[in-house]
Parts: structure tokens; sequence; C-alpha cells
């Protein structure tokens, strides 16, 4: 029996085929969707489906006989209840004018739902909630990281400006030495000028006599 035969045989008990249609529909959507989000659907008397996991394992290549490496993977798995087995064995018999699988009792149907609406409830808060913290964790380390690289940009400006400063201060001290020394340089030296010694008197005195003497004698 396909999709397609399962509507029809249940079309006369739903009011028709597009009704019949709407609820298999309803009813899968509804089985794999609760399935992917992890939870267990089960409906007494005819099984459950549920989500499992399989770890990493290595598995054989049918047509090859080759070692193959398998990944980590998840695969739905439906167990069938007691009922459905006690049915299917033959240790009880199938009904022919009643329901294979009783209905389920009163207030238990609306249960599952409910239960499987707050799972994902919490799901969707845990997510907001993880989403939030790492939010304000990537604020606080962007504004820690902009706070660090202003205060090392204040380092260097502030090192750098130190250093202007002493380059300054020891090119003025230069240019002060060799003004100095220039000025040094062009300063004229004194001139030593020493006194002339005066003429011996006596000398002169001899000479203007042995002239008046040679005057005489003539």
């Amino acid at each position: 029996m396909n999709k397609a035969q399962l509507v029809e045989a249940i079309a006369d008990k739903m009011g028709g085929r597009q009704q019949a249609a709407d609820a298999v529909d309803a009813v899968l959507d509804a089985i794999v969707r609760a399935v992917v989000a992890g939870d267990r659907v089960s409906v007494t008397g005819f099984g459950s489906f549920e989500k499992v996991d399989r770890p990493a394992r290595y598995a054989r290549n049918p047509q090859t006989g080759e070692r193959v490496r398998v990944k980590k993977t998840s695969v739905p798995r439906f167990r069938a209840g007691q009922g459905f087995k006690d049915l299917v064995s033959g240790s009880k018999k199938l009904p022919k004018n009643d329901i294979a699988v009783k209905k389920a009792p009163k207030g238990s149907l609306s249960g599952p739902p409910t239960t499987i609406a707050k799972a994902a409830g919490k799901k969707a808060a845990a997510k907001k909630a993880t989403g939030a913290a790492r939010t304000t964790a990537a604020k606080k380390t962007t504004a820690g990281r902009g706070a660090a690289a202003a205060k090392k940009t204040t380092a260097k400006k502030t090192t750098a400006k130190t250093a202007t400063s002493g380059a300054a201060a020891k090119k003025t001290s230069a240019s002060t030495a060799a003004a100095k020394k220039t000025a040094a340089k062009k300063a004229p030296a004194k001139k030593v000028t020493g006194k002339k010694a005066p003429a011996k008197k006596s000398t002169a005195r001899k000479t203007t006599a042995k002239k008046a003497t040679a005057r005489k004698a003539s």
C-alpha cells in the first residue's frame, strides 16, 4: 500500500478523498518534524518514532568487500508497539468491524503535542540566550581591544613627542656651541706694542763737541 492507496482507504471515514489526503499529510508532517527536532513520537498500541545517533564506524562494501569508514550520522527508527506486534505475530486476532489499534484514552492526545511545544519553546529560548551572551561577549571584547589600541596609540604619540623635544634640545645646544666657536675665531688679537729705548744723550753731546773742535782747527 502506497500513500495514494492509504488515502483511498480512509477517504470514506474522513468524509472525502481531499480531507483524507490532508489528514495523512498533516500526520506525517507532524511526525517528521518532531523526530527531526529530536523528540520521540509514541502512539499507544502502534509504535514510536525516534531519532537515533550512530557513531562513526567501519563497514564493508557489499560489492567489492572493501573496508570503508562511515561517518557519524543520525537515522530515524520505528519501534512497533506491543499491540502491533501481537497482531502481526497472530497472538491476537485482527478485529473485522473495529479499529485494529484502539484509540488512546481521553486526555492523552493533548499530552504529547504540549510536551513537544514546550520542548521547542525551551530550545528556542536557550538559543536566544546563547546568542545574546555571545553578542555581549563580542561587544566587550571589541571595546577592550579598542581601549587597548587607544592606549598604545597615545603612548606612542607621547614617546614620539618626547624624542622630538630631546632631539630639538640637542640641536639647539650644538648650534649654540658652534656659534661660540665662530665668535671666538673672529675676535681680533690684541697688538703688543713695545716702548722704544730712548737714545743716549751722552753720545749726542760727544758728537757735537767733536764737530765744534774741528771747526775751530780749520
